[in-house]
């Protein structure tokens, strides 16, 4: 889309005229809305929206929106996020030895279809230097043993606050980050390749393959401090037979895997997963 456009992702507890509410504040200033979808957790009370306008002709310069927004917001105790469609987000990927989530994502970026900036790369070990030289990208070998691990995190953290980067994406990046890690970064998403919750942690295919599975998956979740319990942004899975091995079920799994992590790479980027309750609303 070539005019900019703004998003808004809000949620809040149910009542009327919400949907009046946001839609005449975008109206009453001039503003075009080209998508608006909203979803209501009966369960417990939630209203989520996603709310996407036009910024050509909006009577409100970018940095008024959000504190006129917040006098309609507040009253109704409400969580948002405001984003800008020409604000290029900058993505750094982590990776350890396995290429395929990386190669993935970096083709898709090449072909312009993640509407993002790659700016970095990091790993625990030197194997993909070779791919981020390829395509000019800045790599950083920081090694992490027992030992080091708190050093280098916080040498990660200094890197990511020098890049001004937005997204952290787990390429199938080996390593547990800490609690404080994620308290001090939050906006990271990682692949797991499994159909979470089933067979979390290592060596899943070969626990598939030992219970007779019929299907394998891969999910794509942000991170959060309980390991692999983050709330997921998307899955899909894939038929298995006795016949496949478990070179099979990996080989198998691995399109998934890039699959899977592109999609919720791409859902982030367009401001399209509203996070609540340790879940996710997709608005697609």
């Amino acid at each position: 889309m070539n005019s900019p456009t703004a998003t808004i992702l809000l949620s809040c507890p149910d009542q009327q005229g919400l949907v009046a509410k946001m839609a005449n504040f975008i109206y009453s200033n001039g503003g075009n809305i080209i998508h608006a979808d909203q979803h209501t957790d009966f369960a417990t009370g939630i209203f989520l929206t996603r709310i996407e306008w036009q910024l050509d002709g909006f009577n409100l310069p970018k940095d008024v929106i959000d504190p006129a927004f917040s006098a309609i917001a507040k009253p109704l105790n409400a969580n948002w996020q405001l984003h800008f469609s020409d604000k290029v987000p900058r993505i750094a990927i982590w990776v350890t030895k396995q290429d395929h989530c990386l190669l993935d994502l970096l083709w898709r970026w090449q072909a312009n279809e993640m509407p993002a900036e790659i700016a970095l790369i990091i790993s625990n070990h030197t194997n993909l230097k070779v791919v981020a030289d390829q395509f000019g990208i800045e790599f950083y070998y920081l090694p992490i043993t027992k030992d080091t691990k708190l050093q280098q995190e916080e040498k990660q953290l200094e890197i990511l606050e020098k890049s001004n980067i937005d997204l952290v994406v787990l390429a199938k990046y080996m390593q547990i980050l800490s609690s404080d890690f994620v308290k001090s970064f939050s906006n990271i998403i990682n692949i797991h390749h499994s159909f979470l919750p089933a067979f979390p942690g290592a060596k899943p295919y070969q626990r598939a393959y030992k219970r007779g599975v019929k299907i394998i998956g891969a999910t794509a979740h942000y991170v959060t401090e309980d390991l692999d319990e983050g709330p997921i942004i998307e899955q899909d899975v894939v038929r298995v037979s006795h016949r496949d091995t478990v070179a099979d079920l990996i080989r198998k799994g691995k399109d998934l895997e890039r699959l899977v992590l592109a999609r919720a790479v791409r859902l982030h980027l367009q401001n399209r997963v509203l996070v609540y309750n340790n879940r996710t609303v997709v608005f697609e």
